[in-house]
């Protein structure tokens, strides 16, 4: 479902949790053992902060831990255990310090009685895994769908919502469904195809060529990661047809009311099941057809991510591919254009649920808009326009927060502080970098836990959680300042294993590792289909959880013992608020994926 989750339990929870939900037994614990030794599944480079934390579920003392190679032979140690006290289902924590360790090898960890699965260090034990993302977001397209083999959604859209056009077709096929039904977004996907292209610049060497641009098995003598943005731009000017005319969501909650295979296109939007779906543009004013409206105060925060989007693609494509450029050279023009226009927040619609993407800031998309398109055009308006714009989006406000609304500071890092720097001289560099600083910071002092890690548990916390690593990458290429390294490692760390729950977030990662197989998805759950490459949602409160409505577990819960805190994770598909897969988050995953490996 789309991640305004909530309104399932309005409008999706009959339709779709069916006999299994009802017939389900109550979870039960499976013999997890009491205590364990969390880490990076996927391993460490040689010169990358290494903590691995013990999670006891008991009182336990450990003194010191030590590591000891393939033969048994100790390397590391005994070194002291630092005990950091509880967290969420953790009792104690221990925290168990290893970072002098850099030569390449295989380890375990030993602590008391405790023993730690293989533990990995290496120059590469990252190379090649940018290329994972892409097969989810390959599974999720519209338009031609490589994994069914046929167009679904070929009838998008039919515009609503307009004061002189709604009623009026409009061709829009293709892009990206949003999460596991196949709502549409501009907000995310032009996000997610900005950082596609984004790390292809960044780091090309990150990526393979395994694929035609349709998605089928075959190279093609262009990036896979190349031919997938690509899928994304032509959808994003789809949305934008004329420079009058910019769209901002394709279907709404309606869609929920059928959990089905995307090629069975069962949704129904009065015009008759398989029929043409919602097209919402950017208006400016509150939003909703139904009884519900949001809070749209312009068109900025679309216009922004528009702008951003087209011009690095003009950019990247214009010797591939120089008249696509030249179309998204204008249209990124356009698109700033109407956001400086119609500055404010130009959020999701809802329908017949009251929930939607409460996105309320966007003075951070101007400015990578602007910032994107001073390295297109060389012109210093736009240089200047971006660094007015950084001054009113200095830090992302859920940073050193405890919570906030559903998608309200999105995206979760501020992508135009990295852009308006890498062509800016000081002080401004100093300035923006200073900006990233502030808000790890600010996380920093809400990590002093086991796990050293500061996010609000609100739904798609896995999002959260890589755009502080993200952030804290792009701080250190910025400034050389490491202060924060070992903050950004944690939350690197917590993605691939160092959790409560010793798992993976990204599905099918590593693949000798410990990840979700059982997601929230029809594919994976009709068709036995494991996601590869997926995000999912992460942990949320326990508070949140309990207070869902039209949400059951289908089996007993593998991680009862590990679920008795003030956070919880489910493998199940039956949580659709932990165990989800999310598209845009795949793509901040791919990007700092793709700054950890080379192939």
């Amino acid at each position: 479902m789309t991640r305004n989750r909530i309104h399932l339990a309005f409008v999706a929870a009959l339709a779709f949790r069916a006999t299994a939900m009802l017939n389900a037994q109550a979870p039960t614990a499976d013999g997890t053992p009491d205590d364990a030794i969390r880490i990076n599944q996927v391993g460490y480079l040689p010169d990358a902060p290494k903590v691995a934390v013990v999670c006891a579920l008991a009182p336990r003392n450990i003194d010191a831990f030590e590591v000891v190679d393939e033969s048994g032979k100790r390397v590391f140690g005994p070194a002291r255990a630092e005990q950091r006290g509880a967290f969420g289902p953790c009792v104690q924590t221990y925290r168990l310090d290893f970072t002098k360790l850099a030569k390449a090898g295989t380890y375990r960890i030993h602590a008391g009685t405790l023993s730690s699965p293989a533990v990995k260090i290496g120059a590469g034990v990252w190379n090649g895994l940018a290329d994972m993302p892409l097969r989810y977001l390959r599974q999720q397209r519209s338009g031609f769908n490589p994994y069914y083999n046929t167009a679904v959604h070929t009838k998008d859209g039919i515009i609503v919502d307009h004061p002189t056009r709604a009623g009026e077709y409009v061709s829009a096929s293709g892009g990206w469904a949003d999460a596991s039904d196949y709502l549409q977004y501009v907000t995310t996907s032009a996000t997610a195809t900005y950082q596609l292209l984004q790390a292809f610049r960044d780091n090309p060497r990150a990526f393979g060529d395994s694929y035609q641009a349709d998605g089928r098995d075959g190279p093609n003598g262009i990036p896979d990661v190349l031919d997938e943005a690509r899928h994304g731009l032509a959808w994003l000017l789809k949305m934008f047809p004329d420079d009058s005319l910019m769209l901002n969501q394709l279907g709404d909650d309606r869609d929920h009311m059928y959990f089905d295979l995307p090629a069975n296109d069962s949704s129904d939007y009065g015009w008759g099941k398989g029929g043409a779906r919602p097209l919402y543009p950017c208006t400016g004013i509150a939003q909703g057809l139904l009884r519900y409206q949001n809070r749209a105060t312009g068109y900025a925060s679309t216009a922004g991510k528009f702008a951003a989007a087209f011009a690095l693609g003009a950019q990247l494509l214009r010797a591939r591919e120089p008249a696509l450029a030249d179309t998204l050279k204008r249209k990124a023009r356009a698109a700033y254009a109407l956001g400086e226009k119609y500055p404010g927040a130009c959020q999701t619609a809802p329908a017949r649920g009251p929930y939607f993407y409460e996105e309320d800031d966007w003075a951070d998309d101007m400015e990578l808009g602007a910032a994107a398109l001073f390295a297109l055009t060389g012109e210093k308006k736009f240089q200047q326009r971006a660094l007015s714009f950084a001054a009113q989006a200095k830090v992302k406000p859920w940073m050193g927060a405890d919570t906030a609304s559903h998608y309200q500071w999105y995206p979760f890092h501020n992508l135009g502080h990295f852009e308006a720097a890498r062509r800016s001289a000081a002080p401004s560099r100093t300035t923006l970098a200073g900006y990233y600083r502030d808000g790890m910071k600010a996380v920093a002092g809400r990590s002093n836990n086991g796990f050293n890690i500061g996010v609000p548990f609100i739904w798609c916390s896995n999002d959260l959680v890589t755009s502080l690593a993200v952030q804290g990458i792009l701080y250190r290429r910025l400034t050389g300042d490491t202060r924060y390294r070992a903050l950004e490692q944690s939350a690197i760390d917590w993605l691939f294993g160092a959790n409560p729950w010793g798992i993976s977030m990204l599905i099918g990662v590593p693949a000798d590792g410990i990840f979700a197989h059982d997601p929230h998805s029809v594919l994976s759950h009709k068709r036995a289909y494991q996601l590869d490459g997926a995000l999912l949602d992460g942990p949320v409160y326990t508070s949140i959880y309990k207070h869902l409505l039209g949400i059951s577990l289908t089996k007993p819960d593998a991680f009862a013992n590990w679920n008795t805190g003030f956070i919880v994770y489910h493998d199940d598909w039956g949580d659709y608020s932990t165990n989800e897969p999310i598209m845009d988050g795949s793509a901040n995953m791919l990007y700092l994926l793709s700054w950890l490996g080379k192939r």
